[in-house]
Order: C-alpha cells, then sequence, then structure tokens
C-alpha cells in the first residue's frame, strides 16, 4: 500500500502546512505549474516525488520534469499531465491516446478546480487536486491525498489549506 499525496498549482509557493502534509505521505505527486524548483526540492527533500511541469513552467522545469509522466502504481496505471481536461472534454492532445489506452487514474492540474469524477467511457478515476498555491482565481488551496492498495484507490480525500489570500 502507498499513501499518495496529489498536488498541483503551487505556481513557486511551499509553505509549512503543505510541507506537513507532505511528510505524512509515501509519495508525492505534483501535476504540473511548479513555478520555482525550491517547490519540488522542498517535496523531494523529503518523500519521493514524481511531477510534470505545465503551462508557466521554464526551461528549468521543463528539463527537469516531463510533460507526461505514466507509470505504474500498486498495480494501477497512472497518467499525469498539467492541461488534461476531463471527462467529456479532455484536452485534443489526449484525448485519442486516453481512449486508446486508459489509464486506471487520470490526473491533470492547470484548471485551479478540484475535481473527483468517474469517467465510465473509459473505466478510469479522473482527479484534479485544485491548486494549492497562492497565485490565481481559486478561494480555497486544496490538494488530494489517498492510497493506492493492490489495484484499488480508496481513502480518497480532499484536504484544505485555507483560503488563498490568507497566511497559513
Amino acid at each position: 500500500m502507498k499513501k499518495i499525496l496529489l498536488l498541483s498549482d503551487t505556481h513557486s509557493h511551499i509553505d509549512e502546512r503543505i510541507l506537513h502534509f507532505v511528510s505524512e505521505a509515501d509519495e508525492v505527486w505534483h501535476a504540473g505549474d511548479i513555478g520555482d524548483l525550491a517547490v519540488t526540492d522542498a517535496i523531494a527533500a523529503l518523500k519521493p516525488l514524481k511531477a510534470v511541469y505545465g503551462n508557466i513552467d521554464d526551461h528549468k522545469a521543463r528539463s527537469s520534469f516531463p510533460l507526461d509522466l505514466k507509470f505504474d502504481c500498486e498495480g494501477m496505471k497512472v497518467w499525469i499531465t498539467h492541461i488534461g481536461g476531463y471527462p467529456g472534454k479532455y484536452n485534443q492532445r489526449i484525448r485519442e491516446e486516453i481512449q486508446k489506452n486508459p489509464p486506471q487514474i487520470f490526473i491533470a492540474g492547470h484548471s485551479h478546480i478540484l475535481k473527483v469524477q468517474w469517467d465510465k467511457s473509459i473505466q478510469c478515476m479522473h482527479l484534479n487536486p485544485g491548486a494549492c498555491g497562492v497565485s490565481g482565481f481559486h478561494q480555497m488551496r486544496t490538494m488530494l491525498r489517498f492510497s493506492i492498495d493492490k489495484g484499488t484507490l480508496k481513502d480518497l480525500e480532499v484536504i484544505e489549506l485555507g483560503l488563498r489570500g490568507k497566511k497559513p
């Protein structure tokens, strides 16, 4: 069993509340718009990190992380990308591939909108953790935490870090 912390859209922001939840996870997955690599450095100093770059990320992030990350975790196929869309409205870049070779968990960031949605057409769980940074239009800073155990996603919970404009 692996305990996963899923976050996105840090936009160069990292704080003690985020790092507290990082320390409780077995692995951290970042769905892009990292911003300053000090964010991923701080996470990776504590726990194993899987990350993709997003549209705001510079050449340093783009040379450190891929656009798409596909891997197996505890018997589940996972695909992480930053701009992926959601069931019924997948991004054109990934639409054909996700239909032909669907993962069991598809993760995207970008929208700053927390979304957990089952895509019955491809039998896939879509996750967007919202945004845990302080830049953007979102009101509540959010992340997701869950476990993957022998091919089953379980114990999914939303972590609210507080309002975007408030100091933690």
